[in-house]
């Protein structure tokens, strides 16, 4: 049995003030590609079902541009009659109950099993049962949706869990609209063949769980998501369990350094031969303030002609800097990390507690994006 398994494709997503060849902004477009792209693989590899885990628009309250093309992607699985598996995520969940869930209008598909209300789903079909519990704004009720589960698993039958949710991320703040799977249920996942989730936007295994999953995301949703594991996951449900990440092309995110006291000198050694249609980020390091007020954004951009977009950053030699429109300081970063080098008793602590601080860097700027 295969199953095709892809999340967090935020559709409607757009940032940069930048308009592509479409005549709508750059990076919507982008993410509808990559949708479209990915589509486009299920209908070649002719899985027996498709997972959606989560986070298919990016607001509870997407556009009518994405919502129609959710619609037209969705109708090509239905002509090719491949069953498609649909949770909600946190960003397409109302917080409130005056805003009906977008994801309803999939209700009376006929080949689409949605999860959308604040509860689990269970969609039985004849080898295999799943499980899908979409975001529930209540940790109480998912406990009890959790409980719910495990009561009605049949031991005879293939069986995969769906959520949308941070499993063994229990550090993290939780403030920013998603739910920490609760350590006391982990053992549940030894009761699936496969869990697949979201939430997350890399691909990866669940350290601890063999069969446990993160699809990743389709397209990169903050310009500090380096990650190039976007794509979709093909899983093989044999006597032993076959995860294979298949990548999609993504538009390139180019990064480059430049001393601010050689600033011409490095823009013009700069290898620009990757920046083509690309997203490029120059940070200037090393800047004074009068330096900073000198140098203007569209001087940077001319050095480079075939980039789709110029992002420019800029790091001061001085520290206590008040953030100015259009310049990007990255010392709250900076302090947060010096401080917690200063405060470890160990390297090995120190390295630790900083890799959780740039994950929950990364989801604040994430959630920020949805404001």
């Amino acid at each position: 049995m295969k199953i095709i398994h892809f999340s967090d494709t935020h559709l409607g997503f757009s940032d940069l003030d930048v308009v592509g060849k479409s005549g709508i902004n750059l990076r919507e477009e982008d993410f509808y590609r990559a949708f479209s792209d990915i589509i486009d693989a299920i209908l070649k590899e002719k899985p027996d079902f498709v997972l959606h885990t989560g986070d298919l628009f990016h607001r509870p309250s997407p556009t009518n541009r994405a919502i129609s093309v959710a619609l037209e992607q969705f109708n090509r699985l239905r002509a090719a009659k491949i069953p498609l598996i649909l949770i909600a995520g946190n960003h397409e969940t109302p917080k409130t109950k005056a805003l009906a869930p977008i994801l309803k209008i999939f209700e009376n598909f006929e080949n689409i099993s949605v999860a959308y209300k604040q509860h689990g789903e269970i969609f039985r079909f004849k080898d295999i049962d799943f499980f899908a519990l979409p975001h529930i704004n209540s940790q109480e009720q998912t406990l009890k949706e959790l409980e719910r589960v495990e009561e009605a698993l049949d031991l005879n039958k293939k069986r995969v869990l769906l959520m949308h949710c941070s499993v063994g991320a229990h550090y993290l703040m939780q403030e920013f609209g998603e739910w920490v799977y609760p350590k006391a249920k982990e053992y549940l996942f030894g009761m699936f063949d496969y869990v697949a989730l979201g939430h997350w936007h890399g691909f990866g295994r669940v350290r601890k769980f063999q069969n446990v999953y993160y699809a990743g995301s389709s397209e990169r949703t903050s310009s500090s998501d380096r990650r190039a594991n976007k794509g979709y996951v093909v899983v093989n449900l044999n006597d032993n369990l076959e995860v294979k990440h298949c990548q999609i092309n993504l538009r390139s995110f180019v990064e480059f350094e430049i001393d601010a006291n050689s600033l011409d000198r490095g823009l013009r050694e700069i290898d620009k031969k990757e920046c083509k249609e690309a997203i490029v980020q120059v940070t200037l390091k090393n800047l004074e303030i009068s330096q900073s007020i000198e140098i203007d954004n569209s001087y940077i951009e001319s050095f480079f002609e075939n980039a789709a977009y110029v992002k420019v950053k800029r790091e001061f030699k001085e520290r206590k800097q008040k953030s100015i429109e259009g310049v990007e300081s990255l010392t709250l970063e900076s302090y947060f990390y010096e401080h917690i080098k200063s405060q470890s008793a160990t390297q090995e602590e120190s390295k630790r507690l900083i890799e959780r601080a740039k994950e929950l860097f990364f989801e604040i700027e994430e959630s920020s994006s949805d404001s």
